[in-house]
C-alpha cells in the first residue's frame, strides 16, 4: 500500500487473462498491465490500468465502487484476480 497525500492506494502489475480488461476509455486492454486501486476523498474506489511502462491511464469499466467491508486491499486483490481471469474483466461487484 502507498499513501500519497493521505490517499490509500495499491499498485501492482498483472498479465491480463484471455479477453483482457475492459476500460471506459479505449475498450479492451491486454497483456502486461499496471493496476492502481485508490480510495477517493468521497470514500469510493477508483481502478485505473495502463499498459506497463506507458504514460496513459484508463478507467476500468464498472467503477468507481464503494469499498467493500474487507477494505481496499482486499478489493484490489479481487480486481487483480478478475483481470488475470480475463473475459473483458471489469471492476468486481
Amino acid at each position: 500500500m502507498n499513501r500519497e497525500a493521505g490517499q490509500e492506494r495499491y499498485e501492482d502489475t498483472v498479465v491480463a487473462g484471455p479477453g483482457g480488461a475492459m476500460t471506459d476509455d479505449v475498450g479492451v486492454v491486454t497483456g502486461d498491465l499496471t493496476v492502481v486501486t485508490a480510495r477517493r476523498p468521497d470514500g469510493l474506489a477508483d481502478v485505473r490500468v495502463q499498459y506497463t511502462g506507458a504514460e496513459e491511464w484508463y478507467a476500468l469499466t464498472g467503477g468507481p465502487r464503494a469499498v467493500p467491508p474487507g477494505g481496499l486491499g482486499a478489493f484490489h486483490a479481487a480486481v487483480l484476480a478478475a483481470i488475470r481471469a480475463g473475459g473483458a474483466a471489469e471492476v468486481p461487484r
